[in-house]
């Protein structure tokens, strides 16, 4: 048994693949998990001009292509008006892209709860013959949150959208972020992971990352209750 399980473990890893990214925790999650499950060709993001987008997240989103400078990985970027169901046809076209360009066989996702995304990447994907893997779906997400800071990934809130998370912009995702949001869970049933929208990341150094992130200007802005961390500038910085 040990043999063919090891015999899967090699050809999954000949397996060519990409990663949809949006610089988020949890694409940057899933990208860990590809690549030690597979042979990462590219990650592929979309750029949305709907930030009420239901597909994709949109906040800092066009740093994707300095992450993936930090990472050493080509990236495809293409943007969609980002309307409903209309925004699926420029992300088919990405793949499509990808699948050319690098030769693909698979796509991973970040998708831990949203059945509206996993159902429609898994779609186009099955359209264009690949495989759809999704490392984070239906994990504990408090448990995704600890793996985040096992992992040694440095993650920034950059986006807040529910009650509780007042003054949370800016803040890292540590264990003193956890035990708050236990408590915010347990009042407002928010979801942990921010699944339902609550909140965004970005982030700015993983254990892939060849360089470190760090960010030179930026700024806050404010709507209702909404608070979200704009960065304007960053730099690449040198690992210890």
């Amino acid at each position: 048994m040990l043999f063919l399980n090891n015999r899967k473990i090699k050809k999954m890893k000949k397996l060519k693949s990409a990663v949809l990214f949006s610089g988020g925790k949890d694409s940057c999650l899933a990208l860990y998990y590809a690549m030690k499950q597979s042979n990462v060709q590219c990650l592929i993001t979309i750029i949305s001009e709907n930030k009420a987008s239901y597909m994709f997240h949109t906040i800092n989103v066009t740093l994707a292509k300095q992450q993936a400078k930090a990472m050493g990985l080509p990236i495809i970027i293409k943007k969609t008006a980002g309307q409903k169901e209309e925004e699926l046809s420029d992300l088919e076209r990405a793949i499509k892209e990808a699948k050319k360009k690098f030769k693909i066989e698979a796509i991973f996702t970040g998708a831990v709860a949203s059945n509206y995304q996993k159902s429609r990447i898994e779609k186009i994907c099955k359209k264009l013959n690949l495989k759809c893997f999704n490392p984070l779906w239906n994990r504990d997400q408090f448990e995704l949150l600890r793996e985040i800071i096992s992992l040694k990934f440095n993650v920034m809130v950059t986006g807040t959208f529910a009650l509780g998370m007042e003054n949370f912009v800016g803040r890292k995702i540590d264990e003193k972020f956890i035990s708050d949001m236990k408590k915010i869970y347990q009042k407002y049933r928010v979801s942990p992971a921010g699944e339902g929208g609550e909140f965004e990341t970005f982030v700015l150094d993983a254990p892939f990352f060849k360089k470190k992130i760090g960010i030179v200007k930026s700024h806050v802005e404010k709507e209702n209750d909404a608070e979200v961390l704009i960065i304007e500038k960053t730099r690449f910085e040198k690992k210890k």
